[in-house]
């Protein structure tokens, strides 16, 4: 869920990505520090995301200013592309808020990415279920020679890719897991029931430590998962842990 707050971070990307990182920062901070004060810059190491990184100024303004003035900009012979990050930085809201903001900030940062998890997982499963172009699937038909099994027809169903709990797609149901043994509907009505749409908590009997919760429609869920997930439950004894139902 993107941020309501102006953004005061650039994201930037199609950077020279054999260039180590604390040698690009370096580079970043000469160009952007013209539009403002500068109090982070991330650099991208990870194979998926080199290439980019976030600048982070104290004020919205001055990353606008540099959206409009750098996007473009060479920087060791590649032109950069800029634009305003779709959500505050973590250096932000250390800046702006207090301890319990930047937590919320941290909890929905980390349900963004089990939500973009969850529907390349989803996107996956798919392709794997596809069936295969007619030519791949007559050579396939075809068995090959000292190969064990290869191009026969399976005898029985193959196993079902399984998506973990945490990339599952959002619906209107979550599953709640790792609380305290002591705790029932009342304290998880008091903490679910804050977001719209609410509608029970179900527990299961016999099994504690786990429980349902429902919502009207899967926006109410998705609101309530971003702002519980990894929350600290009796004095932090326990951490719990809120995705999807498996449908």
């Amino acid at each position: 869920m993107a941020s309501q707050q102006p953004i005061a971070t650039v994201y930037v990307r199609n950077l020279e990505e054999r260039v180590k990182p604390e040698p690009l920062k370096e580079a970043l901070r000469t160009v952007f520090s013209e539009y403002g004060n500068i109090i982070d810059i991330v650099a991208k190491t990870n194979l998926k995301a080199k290439g980019q990184a976030f600048v982070v100024f104290d004020k919205p303004e001055s990353a606008l200013a540099a959206v409009e003035e750098v996007n473009g900009f060479e920087l060791f012979d590649k032109s950069m592309q800029v634009a305003l990050a779709r959500t505050r930085s973590d250096a932000t809201v250390i800046a702006t808020g207090n301890e319990e903001e930047f937590d919320a900030h941290k909890r929905r940062r980390m349900a963004e990415k089990d939500k973009k998890k969850a529907l390349e997982a989803a996107e996956e499963q798919k392709r794997l279920k596809r069936p295969l172009p007619a030519a791949d699937a007559a050579a396939g038909a075809r068995p090959a020679k000292n190969a064990r099994g290869a191009g026969l027809k399976s005898t029985g169903a193959g196993p079902a890719t399984v998506v973990p709990d945490e990339y599952l797609p959002p619906n209107r149901i979550l599953f709640v897991q790792n609380l305290p043994d002591d705790f029932g509907k009342d304290d998880l009505t008091a903490i679910f029931n804050r977001f719209e749409g609410f509608r029970e908590v179900r527990t299961v009997p016999g099994r504690s430590g786990i429980a349902f919760v429902e919502y009207e429609a899967e926006s109410g869920a998705i609101t309530a998962r971003e702002n519980t997930a990894g929350m600290s439950l009796k004095n932090g004894e326990k951490t719990m842990k809120v995705t999807y139902q498996r449908q």
